[in-house]
């Protein structure tokens, strides 16, 4: 026997037994459904709130926050302290900045496709392989499995999601989403020309500003507290006060007069003042894309869309440095901060004149 809770304003009907019935399901009780599942869903989530708010799980995730941090600190320093030797060396071996461009596409394609790391360029190197060994260890050893609880359909969407996440036609199918592809594309193309500089920034220090190996990392040491600053102490106030869509024109904005200032900067002085607004604007935008695109697929497609951003970084190191090599051998320095300003503006007047995004709620 099955039960079937009908809405108050339906009487149950009796059926004789050998009549045929023809079931006709009324809309309001369609709704009814539709209301039963979300309290479904309200319910597992008051139970998830209610199991991380236990006093031995807040200390457990806490911990787990702690060591996440740890180790992308130890990632993040390991591949800094890498980069910011491989230009010298890459000039000790007689590269050119075409050159230097094919070796950091090499890279690119390798971090792209998860490649292993080949070879073995001193100090540095040695100290990065042990570190990630240790970053390795403590994955292996004090993360959990599985930091939150889950329900059976949502463990099902997660495995149908991640069977088909390396899919051409799952990310061509998520791109058509409502809202997603044109996010999407503002999230590549404002970045762009910024990614250009820094891909060939350890050469532009080299060559054009005239530093020696130790004031390149004082320099990148200053870009990463900047970053530190923004995305600590700047965004979350920005987010609670101003629209997701506001946010996207400010930082387009902010582009657009880096790529004013690059183009007539002369000394390094003035690289020190351009960072400010450039940080401001590539931790504004990156945070902002991030949280509408996830926002704008279904819970089961959240990490499929966030693999999706997290392309977008490697994908500039593909092409990247050949296309940047190319750029600073022929145009020079200014050819970056010309190249930033054009696509911004144009960025600037589409969203503009389409309203990109659509929702005008604040960020969360």
């Amino acid at each position: 026997m099955f039960s079937t809770n009908l809405p108050q304003n339906h009487q149950p009907v009796t059926f004789q037994p050998g009549q045929c019935v023809i079931s006709h399901t009324p809309a309001n009780m369609n709704e009814g459904a539709s209301s039963g599942g979300e309290k479904q869903e309200l319910k597992f989530k008051r139970a998830i709130l209610q199991d991380q708010n236990k006093p031995e799980n807040m200390i457990q995730r806490q911990q787990v926050i702690r060591l996440t941090y740890l180790i992308t600190a130890m990632d993040l320093t390991c591949l800094f302290m890498q980069i910011g030797i491989i230009p010298y060396l890459a000039k000790s071996l007689g590269l050119d900045s075409v050159g230097f461009g094919y070796l950091q596409t090499t890279f690119g394609v390798l971090q792209l496709l998860g490649g292993p790391i080949f070879g073995s360029v001193y100090f540095p190197s040695y100290l990065a392989v042990v570190a990630s060994l240790i970053s390795a260890m403590i994955v292996m050893t004090c993360i959990p499995a599985h930091t939150k609880p889950k329900s059976e359909g949502q463990a099902t969407q997660q495995r149908t999601s991640q069977s088909s996440v390396f899919s051409l036609k799952e990310i061509l199918r998520l791109l058509k989403l409502p809202g997603v592809k044109e996010v999407f594309l503002i999230k590549v193309l404002s970045g762009l020309p910024t990614g250009l500089f820094l891909i060939m920034f350890s050469i532009i220090s080299m060559n054009f500003f005239g530093l020696e190996a130790a004031q390149t990392g004082y320099l990148m040491s200053y870009f990463g507290v900047l970053q530190m600053v923004v995305q600590g102490l700047v965004i979350g106030r920005l987010t609670s006060r101003f629209t997701e869509r506001t946010l996207i024109m400010l930082s387009v904005l902010a582009f657009s007069g880096v790529g004013l200032a690059m183009a007539l900067m002369t000394n390094v002085f003035h690289y020190c003042i351009i960072a400010l607004p450039m940080v401001f604007a590539l931790c504004t935008m990156g945070i902002i894309t991030d949280s509408i695109l996830t926002k704008s697929v279904p819970p089961s497609d959240t990490g499929a869309m966030l693999g999706i951003c997290a392309s977008v970084p490697p994908l500039t190191r593909t092409v990247g440095p050949t296309l940047g090599g190319i750029l600073y051998k022929m145009f020079g320095v200014s050819a970056f901060g010309y190249l930033q300003l054009v696509v911004n503006i144009s960025l600037f007047l589409y969203i503009f004149k389409n309203r990109v995004p659509q929702n005008e709620e604040k960020a969360q």
